[in-house]
């Protein structure tokens, strides 16, 4: 259900405003809102942004700190792996932090400081290597480099270039010139060229445009030194950065408390924002607020010792714009994010989700419909679910869905009779989805898709019904029941009608009845749509509503995607369990093509059939189904201080039951 709101109206002493503000913070109930103009106050001043600035770098800090501590990790197996975000943290530990910041505040520095030191060895590491790379052609001159060059009466070339090129030049080379190869790598020769001074310009010449590049090295070294001068230095840089970098993984078992830090400052910086919602005099500060209805007492009570506060709740204006919360039981909120997703519902609407859980739950095990996919989707679900139980929404939150979806693959698996696509020795109770056909109208079609499109008719009579208690609760009974409660059952009648003319079923005397049904509610519709309108107007609506009945037509098809995402799957299930089954009878080796052919086989399929499930369920739901009634269009409700990066802080009311030994209740 979506829970009610109440507004908190509250003038606190400005002093006082950070410790008020935390006691709000604990209750986990309570939404700032923009506060409204009011006479005597004035907007207080904006925050001057230095607190989302401080909070940015230690966020940057941080990352920096993770990446290298797990690349440390990855390299050297055993390291231990940073802290990843999602751990649950006490209230106490988590408002502890505010004593942190020297200490916090030095481990910033020191991972800065690393990562500059990282940085500077890495460009020095990039320069020294490439240069490495050009010493390598030298390494075998034993000579020293300087002794290459020129003298009083000649110029001298001492270098590398292309071996072809080096051919042509050598080919070409004058008489009182002499050139030798002193060293061969890849395609470069070294080459030393030698020209008397009056055919130097010539030599020059020879070499212009043939990718000679002079040795970049002099000195008295030999080229052997100075390629083994600069690979100790590369190697010399390489422990260098790995002593940084082992300091710096060391310093990842800091990360816990650090990100702990980084949320308690994004804390505080969401409280510096929240003067532009807030009001004040010269002593004083007003807040609004959106409060749950239920949790008026616990913010009366967490206030009452935070300070001199002044407050009231009264019920919200009836053009406000309320944030949505919803309470469900653990079953149905794992249902929520898929609402979500689309659009949150609005605070003044009925909760959607329950009824949305039952059908994308079927629909779902319509889909897989096999015993042993749901029953893997019920053990794998089950055990995610249970390792994020702590958490709302997520991943957790996917895994209870699929849970759930894994009971009702079971259930359509039995009436199908397909474990893993191998038929049980007994008789189905539903016709097989690949060969069992019926007369539809003098059509043959198969008889399992005329069973998904009756659980699309199931479904839009659901999603009418729910457009008639939406007007309902809001006073609007003659709407209710004419833009509802009548559709309701033309979907009936429709349903009736196709039902009665499968001639297979035996129940034709339905489709009189259906067909009947479905006329009148269709003539009551058209009267009806023009209510509003003036004479043409109410034709025009009249027959718009006739035309409309296409689009119904259409959306009831839709609900072939279940028979088409069904058939397929078990087709395939079918398929390789045969092989398996084959290749196991056969014996010997072909023992273990069969398992493996089974486990691969089934994983993929069921992996396939989930994602294919998943995506076309919600489909039908957010179109056909919410296409009904649903409006959408809400904000979720964010209390104060809810909004973390890194941790799951534990609810303080929850802590305080567990200290009295209280057994925290279970949520309804």
């Amino acid at each position: 259900m979506i829970v009610k709101m109440k507004k908190l109206g509250l003038v606190g002493m400005a002093y006082e405003k950070d410790a008020i503000l935390n006691a709000l913070q604990r209750t986990g109930a309570v939404e700032v809102k923009l506060h409204r103009e009011e006479e005597h106050s004035l907007p207080l001043p904006p925050a001057d942004g230095e607190i989302s600035a401080y909070h940015a770098s230690l966020e940057d800090a941080l990352e920096r700190l993770t990446q290298a501590a797990e690349s440390y990790a990855k390299e050297h197996k055993g390291a231990p792996h940073p802290v990843k975000d999602g751990f649950e943290v006490s209230y106490e530990e988590f408002m502890a932090a505010a004593n942190d910041r020297s200490r916090m505040d030095g481990l910033i520095a020191r991972v800065n400081a690393l990562t500059d030191q990282k940085a500077e060895k890495r460009a020095a590491l990039n320069r020294t290597e490439r240069t490495l790379h050009a010493a390598g052609i030298y390494r075998s001159v034993q000579e020293p480099l300087e002794s290459y060059a020129a003298t009083a009466h000649t110029r001298a070339f001492f270098g590398t270039l292309p071996v072809n090129a080096w051919e042509n030049v050598k080919a070409q080379l004058p008489a009182l010139a002499e050139g030798k190869e002193l060293a061969k790598e890849d395609d470069e020769a070294l080459i030393f060229l030698i020209l008397h001074k009056s055919c130097a310009e010539e030599g020059e010449a020879l070499l212009a445009g043939t990718g000679f590049t002079s040795c970049p090295f002099t000195g008295k070294e030999t080229g052997a030194e100075v390629y083994k001068r600069l690979k100790g230095e590369c190697e010399a840089l390489y422990q260098e950065l790995d002593a940084l970098e082992e300091e710096m993984a060391g310093l990842g078992g800091e990360t816990r408390a650090l990100k702990i830090y980084c949320d308690y400052i994004g804390y505080e910086a969401e409280k510096a924002a929240l003067d532009e919602k807030l009001r004040g005099t010269e002593r004083t500060f007003l807040l609004e607020a959106f409060v749950p209805e239920d949790a008026e007492e616990l913010v009366r009570r967490e206030l009452s010792s935070a300070g001199t506060v002044y407050l009231e709740f009264s019920e919200p204006a009836e053009d406000e714009e309320l944030p949505t919360l919803c309470k469900n039981n653990a079953v149905v909120s794992d249902f929520e994010s898929l609402t979500n997703t689309y659009s949150a519902p609005n605070a003044r609407e009925m909760d959607p989700n329950t009824i949305m859980a039952v059908f994308y739950s079927v629909f779902m095990g319509f889909i897989m419909a096999d015993i042993g996919y749901g029953l893997l989707m019920m053990l794998g679900g089950g055990y995610l679910k249970y390792k994020n139980r702590s958490r709302k929404g997520g991943i957790g939150a996917l895994a209870g869905v699929f849970a759930v979806g894994g009971i009702f693959a079971v259930i359509w698996g039995f009436l199908f009779n397909s474990l893993f696509g191998i038929a049980l020795p007994y008789d189905p109770v539903l016709p097989n989805a690949e060969k069992e056909m019926c007369s539809f109208a003098g059509i043959q079609i198969p008889e399992v898709l005329v069973i998904a499109m009756l659980l699309g008719i199931v479904q839009l009579m659901a999603g009418y019904i729910c457009k008639a208690v939406q007007c309902w609760r809001r006073g609007e009974v003659l709407d209710g029941i004419l833009d509802g409660v009548v559709w309701a059952l033309f979907s009936l009648g429709a349903g009736l009608a196709i039902a009665g003319l499968v001639s297979n079923w035996e129940i034709s005397f339905l489709a009189p009845i259906g067909g009947i049904t479905a006329g009148v509610t269709l003539v009551v519709a058209m009267i009806a749509a023009g209510r509003r309108e003036k004479f043409l107007g109410k034709l025009s609506k009249g027959f718009g509503t006739l035309y409309g009945i296409i689009n119904y037509m259409s959306d009831v098809l839709s609900y072939a995607r279940l028979y088409g995402l069904m058939l397929s799957g078990a087709v395939i299930a079918r398929i390789v369990s045969e092989y398996a089954v084959g290749f196991i009878n056969d014996g010997g080796v072909l023992i273990v093509m069969g398992v493996l052919l089974m486990a691969v086989g089934h994983v993929f399929n069921l992996a396939i059939g989930l994602l294919g499930a998943y995506i076309h369920d919600a489909r039908l739901q957010y179109v056909e189904f919410y296409g009904r009634f649903y409006e959408g269009e809400g904000e979720l409700f964010k209390p104060l201080g809810s909004k973390h990066e890194h941790i799951f802080l534990k609810p303080l009311a929850a802590e305080k039951r567990e200290k009295a030994g209280v057994p925290v209740p279970t949520k309804a």
